[in-house]
């Protein structure tokens, strides 16, 4: 755990936080600035700043916060209709939080290109 970093502070229970999943690692919660009528933040339990810090040490962990979006998405009537998975690594491509993160985006008609 990062001490100044929300996310961890939320994944530990020092920040009250609505989890809609828990696992031994990995947390999920609504986003306070939804993009969609759902915007879900999928994350790992350990600090990881940017999808950059990835090793093959994490490539389970990289499917576990994969799975769990596949869970929640189905959990919230999505898994038929559609919904989109984010990752952003750095400022450029809109990062805000370094803590690695994946947004789970539906109940709207997806455009493309995102932005």
């Amino acid at each position: 755990m990062t001490e100044d970093c929300i996310f961890c502070k939320i994944a530990s229970g020092a920040v009250p936080s609505n989890l809609i999943y828990e696992s031994t690692s990995v947390v999920a919660f609504e986003d306070l600035n939804p993009q969609a009528p759902v915007h879900v933040l999928i994350i790992p339990r350990e600090h990881l700043a940017t999808l950059n810090d990835l090793t093959d040490a994490h490539t389970t962990l990289i499917g576990e916060l994969v799975m769990a979006a596949q869970q929640i998405a189905a959990d919230k009537g999505l898994a038929q209709m559609g919904y989109r998975l984010v990752w952003n690594c750095l400022e450029a491509a809109g990062q805000s939080v370094f803590h690695i993160h994946l947004h789970l985006l539906g109940g709207r008609r997806m455009q493309w290109p995102p932005g």
